[in-house]
């Protein structure tokens, strides 16, 4: 039997997953599973695509850095243009379900916290939320003790001539990203020097603003959908989400800003 395209997308499995909680269905309910499982959907290719960002700064393969971060920039636009479509929905219509949430919250994504750990932005605490014994807390744990993406950028400068500070070559891969006036300098020769890498770091500075660009909206969506109340599940809503806005996941790049 020929492969046909329902048979190869898994369609018929993949729209028996919104699966409404309130009974009878509240009609936004559909929209709020569909986005937030587009969203999963679009983690999951993040991270695949930032497994090939680290093999391109290792391997010293720019242009195909470059071509992987246009990608990734691509996609936070998208989600952030799906908060436009979420945003239609009222805080009356999200209240009309939001009690059959029960103890699930977005705070509990392993992939987006993975998202985070990929990139960087640390923070072996979060791993409290999730059991010792489950499969999120491996799967995090190892993310977690891999090296980011910035780490292997790190790799890429070596190749390009860059004397990684002792610092941050003994750091543990488990802490977060700090920012290093040795790189800053020696980012800032090769953006005067190197036409062709200034064309990558702002690749990077893109994706950057991005990520910072979606969680203001993301913040701004769930205080404009709840306010000041605990999130579902007795996460702790906009205060704590706004204590992420406008961390830098490549710090060195934004301070030399004006040195350019």
């Amino acid at each position: 039997m020929p492969l046909t395209y329902r048979d190869y997308l898994m369609t018929d499995e993949l729209l028996s997953l919104q699966q409404s909680k309130s009974n009878p269905p509240e009609h936004d309910e559909q929209l709020f599973i569909i986005i937030h499982q587009v969203y999963e959907l679009w983690f999951k290719l993040m991270l695949h695509e930032f497994g090939k960002i680290n093999r391109d700064f290792s391997d010293n393969d720019l242009f195909g850095a470059i071509h992987t971060f246009k990608r990734t920039r691509t996609i936070m636009k998208t989600l952030v243009g799906q908060i436009d479509i979420l945003e239609t929905m009222t805080p009356m219509s999200f209240t009309s379900f939001r009690d059959r949430l029960d103890t699930a919250s977005g705070f509990q994504s392993v992939q987006f916290r993975e998202f985070e750990y990929a990139l960087g932005y640390k923070r072996p605490d979060m791993l409290k939320y999730h059991d010792e014994s489950s499969e999120a807390h491996a799967v995090l744990s190892k993310r977690l003790n891999d090296r980011s993406v910035v780490d292997h950028f790190y790799d890429f400068l070596q190749h390009q001539g860059t004397v990684i500070p002792k610092a941050i070559l003994e750091k543990s891969v488990a802490e977060p990203t700090v920012a290093n006036e040795d790189i800053q300098q020696s980012l800032h020769t090769l953006y005067t020097t190197k036409p062709d890498l200034a064309i990558l770091f702002e690749s990077m500075m893109d994706f950057d603003e991005g990520s910072q660009e979606w969680r203001y909206r993301h913040v701004k969506l769930v205080e404009r959908t709840i306010g000041q109340k605990h999130g579902t599940g007795g996460s702790l809503g906009v205060e704590f989400l706004k204590k992420s806005l406008f961390q830098p996941l490549f710090p060195d790049l934004w301070a030399i800003r004006h040195r350019l």
